[in-house]
C-alpha cells in the first residue's frame, strides 16, 4: 500500500524580487519558489503559521509533499531549504523541488511490527525494544511504501533485528550500506536477575573445588 502523501497549500505569487518577497512578509506569508522537472520556476507563499506549524513538527525536509495551488495541478515537492531570521529563528523563505513520480528521494518510513503473538521470546516476558521506529530509505516518489514489516514469528529473548532481515518494499533500499539494528528482543529484568543469582551460586561452588585442587598439587610435590 502507497503512503499517503501530505497537503502543502501554498497562493501564487505575484512578482518576484526582494521588494514582491518584502510585500509578502508583511501579509503575513513567507515567500517561497517551486523549481525543476524542466519548468519555469514558480514564484509561491504560505500563510506563516500554518508553514511554522508543520517546520516544527518535525522532519519537514524528508517529506514529500503534495503542493497545492488554486488554479493549477497538483505536483510533487520536497524541500530544499528553508531561510530563517538570524535572531528570531523564523522562516523568511522556503525553496522546493519538483519531482516526477519515477524520481528517487530519501524518506523516513514507519516500521510496523507484526505476529507478536508468535515470538516465543515474547512470550516468555521478553520485551520488544525497538532501536528505529522510522528507517530512512531511498525510495520512488510514485510509490512510497507506508511502512516497512519486521515479522516477529519465532524470534527468541536476545534476538537483534538488522535492517537485512527484513524485506523491504520493491524500489526501496537503505540510505547506508551498514546493516544497522532496528530493535531487540530484551530479556525480562526477573530473568536477568535470577540468571545473575545462579551465575554467582556456581561461582561460589566451584571456588572451594579449585582450592583444594590446588592444595592436594601442593601436597603432592612436597
Amino acid at each position: 500500500m502507497a503512503k499517503e502523501i501530505p497537503d502543502l497549500v501554498a497562493e501564487a505569487r505575484t512578482g518576484t524580487g526582494k521588494g514582491a518577497a518584502r510585500k509578502a512578509r508583511r501579509e503575513g506569508k513567507v515567500p517561497g519558489i517551486v523549481y525543476g522537472d524542466g519548468k519555469d520556476p514558480l514564484a509561491v507563499q504560505f500563510d506563516f503559521n500554518q508553514l511554522l506549524t508543520k517546520l516544527r513538527a518535525g522532519r519537514f525536509m524528508s517529506t514529500l509533499w503534495n503542493m497545492k495551488v488554486e488554479g493549477q495541478d497538483d505536483v510533487r515537492v520536497i524541500c530544499r531549504g528553508v531561510q530563517k531570521d538570524v535572531v528570531k529563528d523564523l522562516p523568511t523563505h522556503i525553496d522546493f523541488m519538483r519531482l516526477r513520480r519515477t524520481s528517487k528521494v530519501n524518506l523516513f518510513i514507519h516500521v510496523e511490527f507484526i505476529n507478536e503473538d508468535k515470538a516465543p521470546g515474547l512470550k516468555r516476558g521478553g520485551t520488544l525494544v525497538t532501536v528505529r521506529p522510522e528507517v530512512e530509505l531511498v525510495v520512488t516518489a510514485g510509490d512510497i511504501p507506508e511502512s516497512i514489516v519486521v515479522d516477529l514469528e519465532g524470534r527468541q529473548i536476545g534476538d537483534s533485528i538488522h535492517i537485512g532481515d527484513v524485506k523491504l518494499p520493491a524500489g526501496a533500499k537503505p540510505t547506508t550500506d551498514r546493516n544497522f539494528v532496528i530493535a531487540n528482543l530484551a530479556a525480562p529484568s526477573a530473568l536477568v536477575s535470577e540468571e545473575a543469582e545462579e551465575g554467582a551460586a556456581d561461582a561460589d561452588a566451584e571456588a572451594p573445588e579449585a582450592e583444594g585442587e590446588e592444595a592436594e598439587e601442593a601436597n603432592a610435590e612436597e
